[in-house]
């Protein structure tokens, strides 16, 4: 059977390439490899389905520090406020949160992907699953269909590539895409995690001594090898067993990335703002203040509601100072050297976890080869990109999954007006 579209891969950017085709009226197909659709949208928001995020669209570009800017396009077409607006009127009741970050009413993912899914059926798409695509063909400079690893070749003017990058890799997310669009010419920019936890070459963290800390409200920063700050971000993170994760972590994690490729293996200075909101010398104030108020107490005891109990020991300890000192004995130098480290408390980052590991993989199809305002490859007609494979990627709250739905839609739209154009409707 021929098809104007077919979509490979059922993930965010796949579903919404396929409604956006099939509400030109293309005859569309989609394939993927696993038994059920939408796994990855499935678990984004922690399971609760962060479909978008409500900023302003230069918000949402800074958001993306991955080549945000090359969305601009596919933002005029359908962009984050038509995401909100699109899946309302799927009957999904959505609320914003903190930052922006969108979710459904209900809290449950299952309700905005069972929607979007009842959406591809009924613009008539055909679902095929368990379906593995071995290979794009290509013909004379465009499409001509795909071939599945049974053997089996469906025919079609279009395809579009949805199938993900290389993180998550459960949800189906395994890398095929690279190695089709190489066949068609397209170059690959490196691969590397994003939005992955940071491993920490400290003491303290192989001994766990701080291992499930949260901290609220802080400021992490990451330094280049020369020791200019490259980036900070504000936010909550937490202590584990090998370093460090939470939102904070995550948007620093691609600088750290990029910071030991260029130091040549070194460990990359990162620093903890404890207190964003104090200087340094209002910690001092406060802090000696308090000592001096009750000056037969323990200064560990003395900073117990200042700072988080488990920071405390540590703390002491990088600061010269010996945790059963009193006010009496306080010397003022460890103390200012205690203030500066609750302003700057210093981590040494010697990587972060796997690609595999990853919220989001960086890198991917170069963008320099695919239209902006169609997602058609420049290189060969017919063949169209969508979501993670292309090499764009965002910071964890909603700016990724808009990404997705953005070129997807985009994607789906191009290839079903191709279509018609072809067949002279």
């Amino acid at each position: 059977m021929n098809y104007d579209v077919i979509v490979v891969g059922g993930g965010p950017s796949g579903l919404m390439a396929c409604v956006s085709a099939g509400m030109q009226g293309a005859k569309v197909l989609l394939v993927d490899k696993g038994d059920r659709l939408g796994r990855k949208l499935a678990i984004s928001g922690g399971g609760r389905c962060n479909v978008t995020n409500n900023r302003d669209i230069d918000e949402i570009v800074k958001n993306i520090p991955g080549n945000g800017r090359f969305l601009y396009s596919a933002f005029s077409i359908f962009n984050n406020r038509d995401i909100i607006r699109f899946f309302e009127e799927l009957g999904i009741r959505l609320k914003e949160e903190d930052r922006g970050r969108m979710f459904p009413v209900s809290n449950r993912s299952k309700d905005v992907v069972e929607a979007l899914i009842r959406k591809v059926k009924e613009v008539g798409t055909e679902i095929r699953v368990h379906a593995p695509v071995e290979r794009v063909l290509y013909q004379d400079g465009q499409v001509v269909g795909v071939r599945l690893r049974s053997g089996e070749e469906i025919d079609a003017c279009n395809v579009i590539v949805a199938v993900g990058g290389k993180s998550v890799p459960h949800t189906g997310s395994t890398g095929d895409g690279y190695a089709w669009a190489e066949e068609a010419g397209h170059t690959i920019t490196e691969l590397f995690p994003t939005e992955v936890p940071i491993t920490l070459n400290e003491d303290f963290i192989r001994e766990r001594r701080l291992q499930g800390l949260s901290l609220r409200n802080i400021h992490l920063a990451v330094y280049n090898a020369k020791g200019k700050k490259m980036v900070e971000h504000e936010g909550d993170m937490i202590f584990t067993h090998f370093g460090i994760s939470g939102p904070a972590a995550l948007r620093c994690s691609q600088f750290v990335v990029k910071a030991l490729k260029q130091s040549n293996g070194q460990d990359i200075r990162m620093t903890i703002d404890l207190f964003p909101e104090k200087t340094e010398d209002q910690i001092f104030h406060e802090t000696y203040e308090l000592a001096k108020r009750e000056p037969r107490k323990a200064v560990k005891n003395v900073l117990k509601g200042y700072l988080q109990e488990r920071m405390i020991p540590l703390v002491l300890e990088r600061a010269g100072l010996r945790d059963d000192i009193t006010f009496a004995n306080l010397p003022k130098a460890p103390w200012a050297k205690m203030a500066h480290l609750l302003k700057a408390f210093p981590l040494r980052a010697n990587g972060t976890l796997t690609i595999e590991e990853a919220f989001v993989t960086g890198g991917g199809v170069n963008l320099k080869e695919i239209d902006p305002k169609t997602m058609q490859s420049k290189l060969m007609q017919g063949l169209f990109f969508c979501g993670e494979i292309l090499d764009i990627h965002g910071y964890t709250g909603g700016y990724n999954i808009t990404a997705a739905f953005s070129t997807g839609y985009t994607a789906g739209k191009s290839a079903a007006e191709r279509a018609l154009r072809l067949s002279g409707q």
